[in-house]
């Protein structure tokens, strides 16, 4: 049987998304990429409307990369009875309650809902997803474990621009100052990486590094934790396999980032 790999986005494509569809395209027969701005996965007075889109340069960033297919589908091809009407997938409260799911309850529910649906039109036997997104990742591998068991699913490293922040498509919001500053949740997030490199396995010990970006005024910290890398459960001394998380607030714009501890 030939391999589907499949990449879903929200489109407006950085070089994040591009490294995902060369991995696909390097190891399957065939390669879909969606393009699909999901309204089901934002809450109330998020940047749904705010958030970018730009198909046409996404279609001439992939030119070139060897995509069998571009699907774009309208919120009517995703939720024919209409997306407030959608029968919505719940995943275990352990992978959504903590993390961006304490203050965006609904989210992962939303991601769970649309995946789900992209994954049975495109059915594909390879998927792909970047480690910036970890916590979905999480809920991504528990809905392939529920309902598509033939799926494989790749994690990619997060690939970053040249000062370590991030790529995200939500950065092209960033005002030229607050840009210069958010590079700081990266640093920070590699200080807890040399902390713990250096011997030190006490989370609160580990976590007092986020203390600069509590002091900078154009952050707010909107959650830094250090939990076990599996299934998301809170530790106190990091004596398995943990992930470093840090979220923070520029102006209006929400910045997700985390590193990997392995022992």
């Amino acid at each position: 049987m030939n391999s589907i790999g499949f990449v879903p986005t929200m489109g407006y494509l950085h070089e994040g998304h591009l490294s995902l569809v060369r991995a696909a395209r390097q190891y399957c027969d065939r390669v879909v990429v969606s393009i699909f701005v999901n309204p089901t996965q934002f809450e109330p007075g998020e940047d749904f409307k705010r958030y970018p889109r730009d198909e046409e340069r996404d279609r001439k960033m992939l030119e070139g990369l060897g995509v069998d297919e571009i699907w774009c589908p309208t919120v009517f091809d995703i939720y024919p009875e209409g997306f407030v009407n959608a029968e919505r997938i719940e995943p275990p409260d352990a992978l959504t309650s903590v993390l961006c799911g304490r203050d965006r309850p609904h989210h992962f529910s939303g991601v769970a809902t649309v995946v789900k649906r992209l994954f049975e039109h495109v059915q594909p036997t390879d998927v792909y997803f970047g480690q910036k997104d970890f916590q979905q990742t999480r809920v991504v591998d528990w809905l392939i474990d529920r309902y598509f068991k033939g799926i494989r699913l790749h994690v990619l490293p997060t690939v970053r621009e040249a000062d370590g922040l991030a790529m995200s498509s939500r950065n092209v919001h960033l005002s030229g100052e607050e840009r210069k500053h958010a590079v700081l949740l990266y640093q920070t997030l590699s200080e807890v990486k040399k902390r713990f490199e250096s011997g030190e396995r006490r989370v609160s010990v580990l976590l007092e590094a986020f203390e600069v970006l509590q002091n900078d005024p154009l952050m707010e910290v909107i959650y830094a934790e250090i939990l076990e890398a599996n299934y998301l459960k809170s530790i106190s001394i990091v004596d398995r396999s943990a992930v470093v998380f840090g979220a923070v607030r520029m102006g209006k714009t929400r910045l997700i980032d985390n590193v990997e501890l392995f022992l």
